[in-house]
């Protein structure tokens, strides 16, 4: 069976999606959409791609296709997963899912109406290491987790004039800011390893609202959250503390430290090794390799080559007609979402947020 895929957007799906389905058997690329019809022309022609448009609506209606990747700011994710899924497509869609849980509610139930795969990117559950993590958790390695410290510091936004005029990543009205870019990872992450959320605290802030253009200098503000700090109860009785920022002036990075009753886990992206200690011990370095980082055409880094696995999973359960395994389903989606959701109304109204 081959499979016909088409792409939004062209700029992770460029670097991440479109290597990813081309090194899978029995998938063809049919066409590529973006907003500038030169972006979406220039990646078409780079993986081989025959069509390319910049009217995403005038794509789905002149090919009808098996799979549609969604990686487009966020605010467009729901009319474009809605069209694909109406359009008979299985899809992929980029985190975070939508700009509420309301739309995330209305995504998944059309998929599961349609009976389609549908899955969110979040592709760091194919990681090797964080798959291990999930396992250690799962075996008891380090007995009952306790609690989980997760930090994400950058410079992304921390220069006045490090993005450009409505760069959409800082504006809210378009579902960008730190919560949704890397927030919606580390809550799919959790949910993982530890199981679901009970409740929530969380304050957000926007550090650095007025900017300049990279280029021009010309003044604009940013309304998107350039920082962001929760906490999360689980149900398991672990808490999880998150601390994001791209507001800084220096890369720290990810770091990762899980504290159990009989050992700890730590996991940086600054060298990616997975340390384990139990009590009495030292910390060993249990890291896995990705195999599919050597694919040839598959950029470097955890982000790009977990794609990989996660469309290849995609592609075998379209193929089987089964329920994919491992992926964040539009279910998990909306689970993401709700959090997300949380974290906003409780820094708002400055209290703890119960979920349901």
């Amino acid at each position: 069976m081959t499979i016909k895929a088409a792409v939004i957007g062209a700029s992770f799906a460029r670097a991440a999606y479109l290597p990813a389905l081309k090194v899978i058997p029995d998938v063809e690329i049919v066409a590529v959409s973006s907003a500038r019809l030169d972006s979406a022309r220039a990646t078409a022609d780079h993986f081989g791609v025959e069509h390319a448009y910049d009217d995403w609506r005038v794509m789905l209606d002149k090919h009808a296709v098996d799979f549609v990747g969604i990686a487009t700011p966020t605010v467009h994710h729901a009319p474009m997963t809605l069209a694909a899924l109406q359009a008979g497509a299985h899809v992929l869609c980029e985190k975070p899912m939508a700009m509420s849980a309301d739309e995330s509610r209305q995504m998944l139930a059309v998929a599961e109406a349609h009976k389609r795969v549908h899955v969110i990117g979040h592709e760091l559950r194919f990681n090797p290491n964080r798959r291990k993590i999930r396992d250690l958790i799962a075996s008891g390695a380090i007995g009952q987790v306790r609690h989980v410290n997760i930090s994400n510091i950058s410079a992304t936004w921390g220069d006045p004039r490090s993005r450009p005029a409505g760069d959409w990543w800082s504006l809210a009205e378009m579902g960008g800011g730190r919560l949704g870019a890397n927030g919606s990872h580390q809550i799919d992450l959790l949910r993982y390893w530890l199981g679901e959320v009970g409740a929530v605290s969380g304050q957000i802030a926007t550090l650095v609202p007025d900017r300049l253009d990279k280029e021009t200098g010309t003044a604009w503000t940013a309304t998107a959250d350039d920082q962001v700090s929760f906490t999360l109860e689980m149900t398991s009785g672990a808490l999880a503390s998150v601390f994001l920022s791209g507001a800084a002036r220096h890369n720290i990075g990810n770091q990762n430290m899980i504290f159990g009753s009989e050992g700890t886990i730590k996991l940086f992206d600054a060298d990616e090794k997975l340390l384990v200690a139990r009590v009495g011990e030292d910390f060993q370095d249990m890291s896995e390799a990705d195999p599919n980082a050597s694919l040839p055409g598959v950029g470097k880094g955890i982000w790009n080559v977990s794609v990989v696995a996660m469309m290849q999973e995609i592609m075998s359960a379209i193929r089987e007609d089964r329920a994919t395994q491992t992926c964040a389903t539009f279910a998990d989606g909306l689970k993401c979402q709700q959090v997300m959701d949380a974290v906003r109304l409780s820094a708002s109204e400055r209290r703890w947020i119960t979920l349901n």
